[in-house]
């Protein structure tokens, strides 16, 4: 019997996309289940995820990304995890190329390595942050240095739980799993997410975004 895989939803206020993400991910034939993490959302999320066939953990009031899937990584019992975000819809399905390194154990995480997006976002600050902090600790060159597409063995996620708060928690994943000797490689996918806007609200995304990177950094020199 081959390996089997445990797919991770972190989900906050997600009632437009759920339905779609969890039924592309179900639909990947390697998977075994789909946990979606409901971090207090005050919409119907939780509701349509355990109707699309997931296993539903509310939590009571919203912890933000890092937390959520640190709660859910303890639900997540199969060889392989594969985190998804909430907001991929029918495009999720993508991720079953995240899956096929790991299991055919050339990887130990691989990172989703998105298509350029569609319009201009911000100035490309917070990645060029994340990408040069990555390298400076860790010497590997990442593209997508920002994405929350990823799929690892259970080791590497018993290694990098509990995982970083806020808006920083992939560049915390990367740094660890590498620094910790695990192999990790950026993989192509024709995925597509909600793209934040040049508009006040993106920009004050990516202000928080930028502060959470670069307290990751900050924080991973006692990695050194």
């Amino acid at each position: 019997m081959g390996k089997e895989v445990s797919v991770l939803v972190p989900a906050y206020n997600e009632a437009d996309h759920i339905k779609d993400t969890v039924q592309a991910v179900l639909s990947i034939p390697e998977v075994a289940e789909v946990v979606v993490v409901d971090d207090g959302s005050t919409d119907a999320t939780a509701e349509l995820a355990r109707a699309s066939g997931a296993r539903v953990i509310r939590l009571p009031h919203n912890l933000g990304k890092g937390g959520a899937l640190t709660r859910g990584a303890a639900f997540c019992s199969c060889d392989v995890v594969l985190l998804v975000d909430a907001d991929l819809g029918t495009s999720a399905v993508e991720a079953r190329n995240l899956l096929f390194p790991v299991l055919d154990g050339e990887a130990d995480m691989t990172v989703a390595r998105f298509p350029a997006p569609k319009r201009r976002g911000g100035f490309g600050l917070v990645k060029g942050l994340a990408r040069a902090g990555i390298r400076w600790y860790t010497g590997l060159v990442m593209e997508s240095p920002l994405s929350g597409q990823r799929a690892m063995t259970q080791k590497v996620l018993q290694h990098l739980v509990p995982f970083a708060s806020g808006f920083g928690v992939e560049v915390g994943m990367t740094i660890k799993a590498a620094r910790l000797g695990f192999r990790v490689q950026e993989v192509p996918v024709a995925m597509t997410h909600r793209e934040t806007g040049r508009d006040f609200k993106g920009f004050l995304h990516r202000g928080k975004q930028f502060w959470h990177v670069a307290r990751v950094l900050w924080q991973a020199r006692s990695l050194l």
